[in-house]
């Protein structure tokens, strides 16, 4: 058998599409073939992980690294695929799987392209609305309709040599020692500024961790949080809040960076979900999502949220102007959580 699977283009959703990963690994992978089907850097997510055995890399947009998506069709074409899993909803993705001529074409019949799928899957509704699931159990139907065997939820990330090398670089150039209990922020998302915990917390959050015991506060970023990240570390005024906002590693050297933090504060995004699948505990703060679209099923997660008479309303920007859900998420409430879950792994805490 071989077997195409089209990744999601979220790296949230590319870590919790990993149980199911793993199980068309589990059920095809010794007698078959396994291609990955996605953008460039989701590459970078699942470096390291053994589930796939040749990978297609696509992006329609000029200038991009990666063929275009007819030359990917082509090629997946020659590839004469058995089975193609399509865990994205969009109609780009329905197109690709019917052009890529795989014989079963597996994924959910929504955004009208039913007629491209042999094997059609449907999203639960309730009151005219798609029913809150968590990706991880959105995903696995598609792998269960394929003949997998029941799998379970736990997510899964590893790294690689080259990517540990940098974090070693990367930690040496921040003066941050191996006896260190290193805690992670991690301030923003793609999906908009609705999720945004407050800097100003994230100031006085980072003042209070730093005065336990031999521990650092290491502020992730992404290109687009630089400025949020170096205002954490130039407001907290402690040596021991430092920033990546002048290095900003790539996908796969977060991966590694996150992997030796004793705890990572995040809001739902990315890094949040790439921290659960590496086995890091993890505080995550939400606010205009409902926390059902997201489960990670990580143990070793805490999940702060607090109740507004408007959400979780699902909205990029906040539409009453007050961003209550995240404003209102005090640093009190959130630094409990980090004491809890310090205290929980053994490490240094008052």
């Amino acid at each position: 058998m071989d077997i195409g699977i089209i990744l999601p283009n979220w790296i949230g959703d590319v870590a919790m599409a990993t149980p199911t990963l793993r199980a068309i690994h589990r059920k095809f992978g010794e007698q078959g073939r396994i291609v990955g089907v996605m953008k460039p850097y989701v590459k970078e997510v699942l470096d390291g992980s053994p589930w796939l055995d040749d990978i297609v890399l696509y992006n329609r947009r000029a200038g991009d690294p990666g063929i275009s998506f007819l030359t990917a069709a082509r090629k997946l074409r020659t590839m004469k695929l058995d089975a193609l899993a399509i865990l994205p909803n969009s109609l780009s993705s329905g197109c690709l799987g019917y052009l890529s001529g795989a014989k079963r074409r597996v994924g959910y019949a929504r955004n009208c392209r039913s007629t491209m799928l042999t094997d059609r899957l449907t999203a639960a509704r309730s009151g005219g609305q798609w029913t809150p699931i968590s990706a991880v159990d959105y995903f696995l139907p598609i792998a269960y309709q394929l003949g997998c065997p029941t799998e379970e939820r736990r997510m899964e990330l590893r790294t690689t040599p080259e990517e540990e090398a940098i974090a070693d670089d990367t930690f040496a150039a921040l003066e941050i020692t191996p006896d260190e209990n290193v805690v992670a922020f991690n301030t923003g998302g793609a999906f908009g500024g609705a999720k945004h915990w407050p800097v100003e917390h994230y100031v006085d959050l980072a003042k209070r961790v730093v005065r336990e015991p031999n521990t650092t506060v290491l502020v992730n970023c992404g290109p687009n949080e630089r400025d949020a990240a170096n205002e954490i570390a130039i407001s907290a005024n402690h040596p021991r809040v430092k920033s990546l906002a002048s290095m900003v590693p790539s996908i796969g050297p977060s991966k590694a960076i996150l992997a030796r933090c004793q705890l990572v504060v995040s809001t739902d995004s990315g890094p949040r979900h790439l921290a659960v699948a590496l086995g890091v505990p993890t505080v995550a703060l939400f606010g205009p999502i409902d926390k059902k679209w997201s489960t990670t099923y990580g143990p070793r997660e805490t999940v702060l949220d607090i109740e507004v008479d408007c959400g979780p309303c699902g909205q990029r920007v906040c539409p009453k102007k007050h961003h209550r859900c995240m404003r209102d998420l005090s640093v009190d409430m959130v630094f409990a959580a980090v004491r809890r879950q310090l205290s929980v792994d053994n490490i240094s805490a008052a």
